[in-house]
């Protein structure tokens, strides 16, 4: 009997992890007979392969609450499916400690793919020795940037796969011509785009601190693309510092790329990432860029500073010089944006998506 392939994805709430796993999900069908996705997330369903069985609650209610809700009912109906036959592999892009313990008392076959970087959740010794003893029993882990492979082995001796994040360059050059009616960036000298999702980890204030710090020096505007339970907070900041003619913040989109083009710089302030998609989408449309050195992924993506500019985490000073020095020395960062363009074949779509197969060919 040939095994079924369960794809385990409880919450999913369109960012980086997001796009890659419906990318990868995709591709798959192409590839396998038997293919399934257990999520509590009904609103993309339609972003899916119909070869693919959609395993999800049949009430949208779900789709409205935590996360650690959706990690329950979606361990739910994995336990009804590891009980209906044995010859299935699960690759879980969520919940891995959960999936993993499950996946071990049924005796089943799991892929984990780890999202970020220990640095956002190994905070303790307690919980690193939990993550230590329970990934050891995945069948096989997979991170998708070669310092976070070298994070797992220091930290927790655990050997792991490195692939990639697949970008597909062409599809998002298509998805950034569409007209957008956007007149915020008119007249300004210096325009600068993020996006992120409005959390802790994306540590947006040292961004807003930075800019507040150079609104009087130079001529800027600032849009931010997101939501989150940080929301107020940041509103909060923005009204407080006087800088809402500065400073725009736009509700979530699935196509942030038309914005991508109307502006000059995209600026990640996170405190830690796994490989950050939205650095690859910059400098595929031709967008410098500006990132905190967190672990991991913006200095790999980066080349250690020779694509783009670095700065420390969590220093609004350092990253309020890198904006200047864009600001002043536009040729000298143009040369570095197309060395960073270069090497953007590290992330090709098809060989990436190739080696994801690869994968769960070798445990099928």
């Amino acid at each position: 009997m040939k095994k079924k392939l369960i794809l385990f994805m409880p919450s999913m709430e369109g960012g980086g992890v997001e796009k890659n796993f419906i990318l990868v999900s995709n591709y798959l069908a192409k590839k396998l007979a038997d293919i399934s996705i257990i999520t509590a997330s009904k609103r993309y369903i339609k972003k899916f392969d119909k070869k693919i069985n959609i395993i999800c609650p049949k009430s949208s209610y779900w789709d409205n609450l935590t996360r650690r809700a959706k990690y329950v009912i979606c361990l739910f109906l994995l336990i009804f499916e590891l009980k209906k036959r044995r010859q299935i592999v699960v690759f879980c892009f969520q919940a891995n400690i959960y999936c993993i313990i499950l996946c071990k008392l049924f005796k089943t076959k799991i892929i984990v793919r780890s999202n970020s970087s220990p640095s956002g959740w190994s905070k303790n010794l307690i919980k690193i020795f939990i993550y230590k003893k329970v990934l050891r029993m995945a069948d096989k882990i997979m991170v998708n940037s070669l310092k976070f492979k070298k994070q797992f082995k220091n930290r927790f001796n655990l050997k792991t796969k490195c692939i990639y994040n697949p970008l597909n360059i062409k599809e998002i050059s298509k998805l950034s011509k569409k007209n957008i009616k956007e007149n915020f960036f008119d007249k300004t000298k210096l325009k600068i785009i993020n996006i992120g999702r409005f959390v802790d980890q994306k540590d947006h204030l040292t961004l807003l601190n930075a800019i507040n710090h150079l609104k009087k020096k130079i001529n800027l505007k600032l849009i931010i693309i997101g939501g989150g339970p940080n929301k107020k907070k940041i509103f909060n900041y923005i009204k407080s510092n006087n800088l809402t003619k500065i400073v725009k913040i736009k509700n979530f989109t699935h196509n942030p790329y038309p914005y991508f083009l109307k502006a000059d710089l995209f600026i990640l302030s996170s405190l830690f990432e796994g490989l950050p998609n939205v650095l690859l989408e910059s400098l595929a449309l031709n967008k410098f860029v500006i990132s905190s050195n967190c672990p991991t992924g913006p200095s790999e993506i980066l080349d250690n500073g020779k694509g783009g500019l670095l700065f420390k985490v969590g220093n609004y000073k350092d990253l309020a010089s890198k904006i200047s020095f864009f600001n002043y020395k536009r040729k000298e960062c143009d040369k570095k944006l197309q060395y960073a363009k270069k090497r953007l074949h590290r992330f090709d779509y098809h060989k990436n998506l190739q080696k994801y197969y690869d994968l769960v060919k070798s445990m099928m």
